[in-house]
This record gives C-alpha cells, structure tokens and sequence, in this order.
C-alpha cells in the first residue's frame, strides 16, 4: 500500500484544452477517473486544475558565472515549483543536476546536456567552446549525457564583425544534427539574428530558442519542416538594456538587437499565424530569475496568440511535444489548482492556489 495521501480534486479539471472533467482521483501518486472503494483520510482540493506548468527553456544549476552549487540549484528547482512548473527542459547546464531525478519534491527535468558553441563566442564558462571539425564528436556526447535534447549555439556576436553572426558553416551542423538524429535526440539551437536560420532547419534542426531573427520569409520554411520555436519574450525584453551596454564597443550589434527587440511581438505572432508550433520558455538561470512562467504565458498573449493556445503551449501541447504525460489515467500526478479558469484570464497562472507534484501537495 503506498504511503501517499488520496486525493480528490474538485471543481474543473481542465484534462485538454476540449476535455474539462468535475474531479479526478490520486491514489498511490497517480491520476485516476475512477472513485476509489472504501477510500479513507481523503484530502480534497478543490479549483481550475492544469497538468503541472511547462518551462520548456530554463537552466536549472546555471547563474551568472557559469555552473552552481547543489543548494542554489535545488533553490532555483524551488523558485519554479512554487510557481507551478512541475516539468522543465533545462536547455543547456554545465551543472550535473541528475540529483534532482531522486527527489520527489522538486520539478522533472528533461536534460539537453552543456551547451555547444563556438571558441569565444558564448557567455564564459557556460559552454563547450569548440571548433567546426569537433562538433560531431560533442552533439554524439551531449546526445549520450542528456535526455533525448541537444543544445547548440547558432549565432553570437562576431567581435571582428561587430554584430551578431552564424557560428557553424552548413555541412557541419548538417552532420551533426544527422548524428544526434541518429542516437535518437532532437536538437535545438540559441539563435537571435536571421542569418543562420535556414541553414539550421535545411540541416534538420528541430527547434529554435528566442527565434527573434524570424522573417516573413523564413516563416514558411519553418512551417513546412514543423519547426518548433520558443520565444523567451521575458528574456527578449533585456535586449534594449544590452544593446545599451555594447553600444559603445559594438553599435552595429547593438542596433541589431533593437530592431530585434522592437518587433518581438509581430514576429511571434506570425510564426502563430503560419502554424509553427510556440512553446514556453523562460530562460531562467544565468541572469534571469526563475519561476517566470505566467509573465511568459501573459507576453504570449500580449504577442496576439490567443489565451487557450497561450494557455496550451504551458500544458496540453508543451507536454506533448516533450513526450511527457498530463493528466491521463494512470499518469504521475502533477498538476496545479488555481482559483479561476485560467482560460479566461492567464494571469491566474501568477497565483497557484495549490501544487501537487508526484501525488503529494507540495506548496
């Protein structure tokens, strides 16, 4: 008999974006639609319940310097749980944070190893710097290391440029996306400028973070290969204060990263629009904090997608796309209860009312 509590939750069970319920079971840490017989010690929760929120770019065991220890990450793991993610595709970490896999208490993490970027043209200490010719080797040991991700560096200023540049020539990462295709791991690559995007989705690429560099152009392209992007917006917004900072030493890179910044929101919007899949993404670690979800969600709406598909992009479809499940029968149960239906307003997502993550009501 397993020493979880049962669990009755109450209200509107939002299973899918067409599929709400009256109540669901947990029992022995798990989802059922079924009464339990004979029940006893029942705790009920009652509200608007979600599938535990997805961070689908975040850095669990990163900060501003490169890797942290083992209690700042769990204090980070926190931050976001409390804020009601409970799945996290860490995109890129120095850190070794496969301790976090033993607790019961802390969000899921799927894994995407270190970073990948070329020598010198990454923030220090956060990246394997490395060459074209080593770039198959590195993708085959990250693909090994992680949890079925890849993460590459595509583009970073070029300081003898003095602007933002691809940092891989086309037949190698055409190679090494085959060969982390190969052992069975998608790959997605940091890119905020324009110019080293066709290459990455012609070479197979599987999904882009921030995608700032998104053109009209472009956009049919990434739709015609099912593209994913992530968009980062609450990252995003930093762009005027860095520009403003490399001003001095790199005005063409910082004009660049205006122009960016200034269309954001249109260039989300018609990705939307031309059926690229959008997904949340924070960002968090390095300088960014955690538990940022909701501000993401709200910037996706204030992007022009609508709240439902801002909604599911956090859920339904974010779990889906990383192969995890939601709140089908017999699933882990991990989700989150809020006061209101988060359909209506998706700045509900901002105040869980109550956490439970592996059965047990955490916050």
């Amino acid at each position: 008999m397993s020493d979880r509590p049962v669990l009755h939750v109450k209200g509107r069970v939002l299973a899918g974006p067409d599929d709400v319920r009256d109540e669901l079971w947990v029992i022995g840490g798990r989802v059922s639609y079924d009464r339990p017989a004979g029940a006893r010690d029942v705790t009920a929760v009652e509200g608007w319940t979600l599938p535990g929120l997805v961070d689908a770019h975040c850095h669990v065991g990163l900060g501003p310097e490169g890797p942290v220890d083992a209690a700042t990450a769990e204090k980070q793991a926190l931050t976001d749980r409390e804020a009601g993610t409970l799945l996290i595709r860490d995109a890129g970490s120095p850190s070794d944070t496969r301790w976090v896999d033993d607790r019961e208490d802390l969000p899921k993490i799927i894994r995407a190893g270190r970073h990948i970027a070329r020598t010198r043209r990454y923030i220090r200490n956060f990246a394997h710097e490395i060459e074209p010719p080593d770039l198959v080797a590195h993708v085959a040991r990250e693909a090994r290391r992680g949890d079925g991700w890849v993460k590459l560096v595509g583009d970073w200023i070029d300081r003898d440029l003095g602007d933002l540049a691809p940092s891989w020539p086309r037949d190698a990462v055409q190679a090494a996306i085959a060969e982390a295709h190969r052992l069975g791991a998608r790959v997605t690559a940091h890119c905020f400028a324009e110019d080293s995007l066709q290459d990455l989705v012609e070479a197979g690429i599987d999904c882009i973070e921030h995608a700032t560099g998104l053109t009209d152009e472009l956009i049919p392209l990434f739709a015609e290969r099912g593209v994913a992007i992530v968009p980062t917006l609450v990252n995003i917004a930093t762009f005027p204060s860095l520009a403003a900072g490399g001003e001095a030493r790199f005005p063409r890179w910082s004009a660049h990263m205006r122009r960016l910044h200034e269309r954001r929101y249109d260039t989300v919007r018609a990705a939307y629009d031309a059926g690229i899949p959008v997904y949340v993404g924070t960002d968090a670690g390095g300088s960014l904090a955690h538990g940022l979800v909701a501000g993401e969600v709200a910037e996706l709406v204030t992007a022009g997608i609508p709240a439902a598909d801002a909604l599911a992009a956090t859920s339904w479809a974010a779990r889906a796309w990383l192969g995890r499940p939601g709140l089908e029968e017999g699933a882990p149960a991990d989700l989150v209860v809020y006061e209101s239906d988060p359909r209506a307003d998706v700045r509900v997502l901002a105040s869980p009312r109550r956490v439970v993550l592996n059965g047990r009501v955490v916050e």
